[in-house]
């Protein structure tokens, strides 16, 4: 299973909250039953469906509740009155016990909902009959009916989920009811191929899609969701070595339809390899305009999945509509990482607090209080929800900015210099010069240094010592920092290369890389030490910490819509976009550069052919050398935003 598939149930909004043990000296733990009665409604939408929902009211009708509604493909269960698990549609249990009327919705064509299941579903700004429906429209239509038929509210509405939940929150408040008033998309899928779960710089997010989809199939609904994902037979425990024996596409979707019927979604996945109208028309971004609710969206640092749609669905509100009380939360969490799990590491990174607490007391609690209680109703949180909260990671300290990325932060460019140096100097050499690798797609760079299958969740703070060993990648660091250096915003890798063959995958991965020095201190701590040393206190001297990576399929360095092969021995000028960061490289620490040809099965790999990728046959995958310039008439480097010392 991919993380993607992992992770479906805290996608519709698992708390994960742990009862308290029942010792003297703790209060009895809460316990939602006792607060709380279910009903289940099938909610007519104007074009005759009815969709499924739940919903829980508070026991307590001394005062009037606001709703807190979730969205989601991933199914409202368990279903049935008397069985019911309220927990799973609240952010935290301090939701629960602040008192809220919790619905949750099985959008159409997925488990209760009737009509037809739409990955993605296309917005439609003009809805000239009943039968023109979106999500916008089905929200809109339910909320209607809930206002109309559910007692004990105040006429207000907030809106939350995380992924694919997130996407339905962000289409929701388009056009969107009146009694809308705050909503929260969390790890939002903005546009599947621009950089979201599908593709990123044109190239295919293999094996987190591969794993998803073995499990997520279409459904003839109404239905209930099994109670388990099917578990899907890899035959190993060797996802590189699955992946690659497999050898295409075709034939991984061949693998898929062994294992219980072809699935249309995969198909459709593979289909669209190009930037055409399918996506185009799933993108949310482009009609995000008159937006009534304020808006907070979050999002995760190391979100291996929809690290780009939080920022992007931000950009896009600030943008097309400036009125909006629009705000943005990153933290140092993985996909949903934000609920249910305590946020104070990442493998063996720490980050020393429990940030998903803070984000939930001081940040997620206060905006929607703010928003949905009547006047009166409302403490004044201890600090205002700042426009943008963003945790920066390598000092381990939350900033608060008014803008994103910080206004203050100013363009720098960090180049790429001879003897594998990386410097904010530009090169100085009057002739050409480059540095060279060959990239064999047989022997494809793998993108963890262990065995496993699907996408583990720390790999986007892996050690990158494993890559810098091979002869196929190519790396860059800088000299010993002599002071703290923040990089804040968006990154773009400006790289003047060739190529041999007609295509190439433009891997670019920026590092923390660690003093030595700490591995021995953290040595002597161990030592000191009678009891076992827990996995986090291991050393990370040394340690070469992904910070950021991202691909570009050279077939796209002109256009996304229209894929154009590379011409042997020609320089170009090619630009790989990296999703933001706000991280910084402290003092005695190195910043360091990868630049490699692949990155699997994290990605597909490119043949370096120009020819259809996903039946590509043996032949067509061939070696290829790959060139980087570095001089004064091509001066390859890393665009970034920094920040001034501390």
């Amino acid at each position: 299973m991919s993380l993607r598939a992992s992770l479906l149930m805290l996608s519709l909004g698992l708390t994960g909250a742990v009862a308290l043990a029942g010792n003297e000296d703790k209060p009895p733990a809460y316990e939602p039953r006792e607060h709380y009665t279910k009903y289940e409604y099938r909610v007519p939408v104007r074009d005759g469906r009815k969709l499924f929902t739940a919903v829980y009211v508070p026991k307590d009708q001394s005062r009037r509740h606001p709703f807190l509604m979730v969205r989601t493909p991933y199914g409202c269960g368990p279903y049935g009155v008397d069985r019911d698990n309220v927990r799973r549609l609240a952010p935290s249990e301090d939701f629960l016990k602040a008192g809220y009327i919790f619905v949750c919705q099985d959008v159409r064509g997925r488990n209760q909902s009737e009509g037809e299941f739409i990955e993605m579903t296309p917005h439609k700004s003009v809805k000239k009959t009943p039968a023109d429906v979106d999500e916008s429209s089905d929200t809109h239509d339910s909320v209607q009916w809930l206002l109309e038929r559910i007692p004990g509210h105040n006429g207000r509405v907030g809106l939350w989920g995380i992924s694919y939940p997130g996407f339905y929150t962000a289409a929701s408040i388009i056009d969107s009811h009146p009694a809308i008033r705050a909503a929260s998309p969390q790890a939002p899928i903005a546009d599947l191929f621009m950089g979201d779960d599908s593709y990123h710089g044109g190239a295919f997010m293999l094996a987190a899609n591969f794993g998803f989809y073995t499990g997520f199939k279409p459904q003839q609904t109404p239905v209930l969701p099994p109670r388990q994902w099917p578990q899907f037979d890899w035959g190993t425990l060797d996802g590189y070595e699955f992946f690659l024996q497999h050898g295409n596409l075709d034939a991984l979707a061949a693998r898929l339809a062994k294992d219980g019927g072809a699935n249309p979604y995969f198909d459709t996945q593979l289909a669209h390899d190009s930037y055409d109208t399918y996506w185009q028309q799933r993108a949310i971004t482009p009609h995000l305009k008159n937006i009534r609710a304020a808006v907070l969206t979050v999002g995760g640092w190391f979100d291996a999945e929809d690290l780009a749609g939080p920022l992007a669905i931000h950009r896009a509100i600030a943008r097309q509509s400036p009125a909006t009380d629009n705000r943005l939360v990153m933290g140092p969490w993985v996909h949903g990482g934000w609920v249910g799990a305590p946020g104070r590491q990442l493998g063996r990174v720490q980050f020393h607090q429990p940030t998903t607490e803070q984000f939930q007391k001081d940040v997620l609690l206060p905006f929607f209080e703010q928003h949905l209680r009547a006047d009166g109703e409302v403490k004044a949180p201890k600090v205002p929800v700042a426009k943008a909260t963003v945790f920066e990671t390598g000092t381990n300290v939350w900033r608060r900015y008014d803008a994103w990325p910080p206004k203050e932060a100013q363009p720098r460019t960090l180049y790429f210099a001879a003897g594998g140096r990386l410097s904010f100097t530009p090169p100085a050499a009057a002739q050409p010069e480059f540095d060279s690798w060959v990239s064999d797609p047989n022997k494809p760079v793998p993108f963890v240094g262990h065995t496993t299958l699907g996408v583990p969740q720390d790999y986007m703070v892996g050690d990158q010592r494993f890559a810098a060993t091979r002869p196929d990648v190519l790396t860059f660091r800088s000299d010993v920092l002599e002071e703290d250096i923040v990089i804040a915003g968006p990154i773009v890798a400006r790289l003047f290369a060739s190529t041999s063959g007609t295509d190439a995958d433009w891997v670019v991965k920026l590092i923390d890389v660690y003093p030595p020095e700490l591995e021995e201190e953290a040595a002597k701590k161990r030592k000191s030490r009678t009891e076992d040393v827990e996995p986090a206190d291991s050393p990370l001297g040394g340690t070469q910490q992904l910070v950021r990576g991202d691909p570009l399929r050279g077939r796209f360095r002109k256009s996304f819509e229209t894929p154009e092969a590379m011409v042997p021995g020609q320089v170009e000028e090619l630009r790989v976009a990296l999703q933001d960061v706000n991280h910084s490289f402290r003092r005695g620490h190195r910043i360091m550069v990868q630049l490699q040809s692949s990155w699997f099965p994290l990605i597909d790999r490119n043949p370096q052919t120009f020819v259809p990728i996903r039946s590509a046959r043996p032949e067509d995958f061939r070696p290829a050398t790959q060139k980087l310039y570095r001089w004064q008439g091509q001066a390859s480097g890393l665009e970034v935003k920094v920040l001034g010392p501390r």
